[in-house]
């Protein structure tokens, strides 16, 4: 079976390579979470597989390399046209393949899709550069040239918007691309496949292996045909890339776990505090970047907690491809069964459970009730270890100098949110903050513009603006001389 049909729309389930579409020996079921009904047998991916693919790019990378930003950028702007044309498809396919919500697919992430793609197509031509300078009279000329083949593994939890985060730097910096998408959610990558070819893009120039980490993907960041490899996803799996990179000395990009602090300080509005703290258990708690440790001053928090699970209270869950749905199921039985086991073992270790801490009986399956955890035992796994669901704790700190040592108090530090309704206070704690991103009293504003990464375990390197194509692309430095010249 080479397609399947889920929600009306047909997916291919081969491979994509060089134009074409792969089969191989062997596949693996996919399944979806809403309910776990099967969806289809996907192509498993290897070692032969991502050769082929390789292969491809690098025979796609010289014709597509030297053309202009400008035709690259046409071909990357069509192709956001077309996303744009078919959100609906991609919107009910991912949530069928992942479980999010159906709204935030049509309003948010889809949308996004294509905007990623055209703000680097945009971004190459208009605003990636650097003033000439001067040494001595000599002129200095800084330019970004294409590097070669990008192999790209992906994750599952927002799988063609954040698998475009960096197929359109890639893309527009002039390199080809193998794709590896996470093995729980690979049908958005293969409709977006299909795409390329329709808005002109030259077979070769992008590829998608499908199949497992420790195949495909295993395969991929061991492979010398690469130039540069960026992968999102955790810190164990990062350690294995990266071995495997540095037989090559390829250079990696990685955006990795967090353990984000959310900390509310005295002078805070409550109600603005307690919405912002239940917008952490967006996406069923599946974002890498939340603020999952709540750290709370002391005086306040009786009333933070009434306030937020009062308005915790009102969230609804449910199939995610109801409209009222706010929470949905996790995105595999096997990451459910780790989302129980963290709260169990809180529990056991005497952790207070204020709200949910169980499967949600009324709907079954992969559904897990928001929760919240005070009183967790300081240093303890729940307060230092990346649950990845909808289980938030609650710390109390009564100076800031607590708060920041609480906040900094883990090997992560991808983000952070403080809320506070002094500016000057605000500041003060930020500027103490270990973390890549830090928002003031909002949450999860992103402009492709400014640097995203992680300090610490939560990743190495940036994505953004000019970060990203400084990773995608060579950086070369050419110096003119104002002398030897003939005319």
């Amino acid at each position: 079976m080479t397609y399947v049909d889920v929600a009306g729309i047909s997916v291919d389930t081969r491979h994509f390579i060089g134009g074409e579409r792969v089969s191989s020996p062997d596949t693996y079921p996919n399944s979806s979470p809403i309910d776990g009904s099967f969806l289809g047998e996907i192509a498993r991916g290897g070692q032969a597989e991502v050769d082929q693919a390789v292969d491809a790019a690098r025979a796609a990378f010289p014709a597509w390399a030297a053309m202009t930003r400008e035709q690259r950028g046409a071909i990357l702007n069509r192709l956001a046209d077309l996303v744009d044309e078919r959100t609906d498809a991609f919107a009910n396919v991912e949530t069928m393949d992942n479980g999010a919500l159906l709204r935030s697919h049509l309003r948010g992430v889809m949308p996004r899709v294509a905007h990623n793609l055209r703000f680097f197509a945009h971004y190459a031509i208009t605003d990636l550069g650097h003033p000439d300078f001067d040494t001595r009279g000599h002129t200095n000329h800084v330019s970004w040239d294409p590097s070669g083949v990008a192999g790209l593994i992906t994750p599952w939890n927002a799988p063609l918007m954040l698998a475009t985060w960096k197929i359109g730097p890639a893309l527009a910096a002039g390199d080809t691309i193998v794709l590896k998408p996470a093995e729980w959610t690979p049908l958005t990558a293969s409709l977006f496949a299909d795409l390329t070819l329709e808005a002109g893009m030259p077979a070769g120039v992008f590829n998608v292996v499908q199949g497992f980490g420790s195949e495909a993907g295993a395969a991929l960041a061991a492979h010398p045909g690469l130039s540069r490899i960026s992968f999102t996803g955790s810190v164990p799996t990062a350690r294995k890339i990266a071995r495997a990179a540095a037989d090559n000395l390829t250079p990696v990009s990685f955006e990795l776990g967090g353990k984000s602090p959310f900390i509310v300080l005295d002078d805070a509005d409550l109600e603005l505090a307690a919405s912002l703290a239940v917008e952490q258990y967006d996406n069923a708690g599946q974002v890498c970047l939340s603020g999952t440790r709540l750290l709370v001053h002391e005086r306040i928090a009786e009333a933070f907690v009434a306030a937020f699970t009062a308005k915790a209270a009102l969230l609804r869950q449910g199939d995610p491809r109801d409209p009222l749905t706010d929470i949905g199921p996790q995105i595999h039985q096997q990451h459910f069964e780790r989302v129980r086991g963290f709260v169990d073992r809180a529990r056991s270790d005497g952790a207070e459970i204020a709200m949910g801490g169980t499967p949600n009986d009324d709907l079954g399956g992969l559904y897990f009730c928001p929760t919240l955890i005070t009183s967790p035992a300081p240093n303890s796994e729940i307060v230092t270890q990346e649950v990845f669901g909808p289980v938030l704790t609650m710390q109390r700190f009564s100076t800031d100098d607590e708060a920041v040592r609480l906040a900094n108090g883990t090997e992560f530090g991808l983000a952070a949110v403080v809320v506070s309704g002094d500016r000057s206070h605000s500041e003060a704690v930020t500027r103490q903050l270990v973390a890549g991103t830090i928002w003031v009293n909002c949450f999860f504003v992103r402009d492709l513009r400014a640097p995203f990464g992680g300090s610490r375990k939560s990743g190495i390197g940036r994505e953004g603006g000019t970060w990203s194509f400084d990773f995608y692309a060579d950086v070369k430095n050419t110096v003119v001389a104002p002398t030897g010249w003939k005319e």
